[in-house]
């Protein structure tokens, strides 16, 4: 490594040590009239905290992704990527996300992890009932359980609660498949989906199978491919546990739809889908509120879908009057 690459492994280790300083979730490099500026999401308010020289964002980003098994020399398509270091004495995950912006220049998200986080599940639900929901639907043998929310409301962080308390807890096996690993979990047997290496979706879950798991995390569902990977793992057997973006349960079966599994997939496979947003109280104490349906409302649900009518899920009281309740205000929970 020549001196010049020195400095920009020293300007990107400075840069990442400032935002964990500053308790940053994101980096944001935005390219700009005059070279790059650098944003720090804090508590879902994205500070801008200074500006880089192209030359020197250019070196920078072709760095990040190196260590992220990227194509440096493509700025024309989206990549998305991982590297793990350890800094101030902790494990951390850094996913790297990039886009092409006009110019040919390319604007990149930086995504900080802590590994091992892992958050209670009494300690992310403010209501009883919620844990003891979400603990019973992990006790399930065999279906889909579905965790649902826009981005940044702590879908993963819940996932990843829930996995633990099915190897800890309840000593179940458990096997991650994600694109990519973000967050290295030593509870968790974790394969990354690497479809240059021949490692896709589809054969990442044959491979799974035969290590005979109690329990299959499919990272996130964001295309047919994955959905459909999805259900055809909890019709095998196993209980699935997935995220997706969706704004309640109803929202997230019409996503499944859309994403071209039959109604009738989803009625034999789906046990539970968990619609969550993240609050922070007035001590700054972060927690999250759900809306829990069960499979007695999902069999509902269906019978509705099936005679053409949208269902409305019952619930005791909705995300707004929760937040009014509590006095809370929305929150990025990271």
């Amino acid at each position: 490594m020549d001196k010049t690459e020195n400095v920009i492994e020293q300007k990107c280790n400075k840069l990442l040590k400032k935002a964990l300083s500053h308790g940053a979730t994101d980096i944001h490099l935005v390219p700009s009239s005059d070279g790059y500026d650098v944003l720090f999401n804090q508590n879902t308010k994205l500070t801008k905290t200074g500006s880089l020289p192209p030359q020197l964002a250019d070196r920078m980003i072709s760095f990040l992704k190196f260590l992220s098994s990227l194509d440096i020399g493509d700025k024309r398509k989206p990549q998305s990527g991982s590297f793990h270091k350890q800094m101030s004495g902790e494990n951390l995950s850094f996913r790297v996300s990039t886009i092409p912006a006009i110019h040919y220049k390319e604007s990149v998200v930086i995504r900080l992890q802590k590994h091992n986080r892992i958050v209670p599940i009494d300690d992310l639900c403010i209501k009883k009932e919620w844990s003891d929901k979400l603990r019973q639907a992990a006790t399930i043998q065999q279906g889909l359980f579905v965790i649902s929310g826009p981005t940044g409301s702590g879908k993963t962080t819940t996932m990843y609660a829930i996995t633990a308390h099915c190897v800890n807890k309840l000593e179940r096996h458990v096997i991650s498949l994600e694109d990519p690993v973000e967050n290295k979990q030593s509870h968790l047997l974790q394969v990354q989906v690497n479809e240059q290496a021949g490692m896709s979706y589809s054969a990442g879950l044959k491979a799974i199978l035969r290590h005979s798991p109690d329990v299959i995390m499919v990272g996130e569902i964001r295309d047919s491919e994955t959905a459909k990977i999805a259900v055809t793992a909890a019709l095998t057997g196993h209980l699935v546990i997935t995220t997706i973006h969706a704004k309640d349960p109803v929202g997230c079966v019409y996503r499944m739809m859309d994403f071209g599994v039959s109604a009738e997939e989803l009625r034999q496979t789906l046990v539970c889908i968990s619609s969550q947003r993240l609050v922070q109280n007035l001590n700054g104490d972060a927690h999250a509120i759900f809306e829990i349906t069960n499979e007695e409302i999902i069999d509902e649900m269906f019978e509705s879908i099936a005679k053409g009518n949208r269902f409305i899920a019952p619930k005791d009281e909705s995300m707004a009057e929760l937040i009014e309740k509590y006095k809370l205000e929305q929150f990025q929970y990271e």
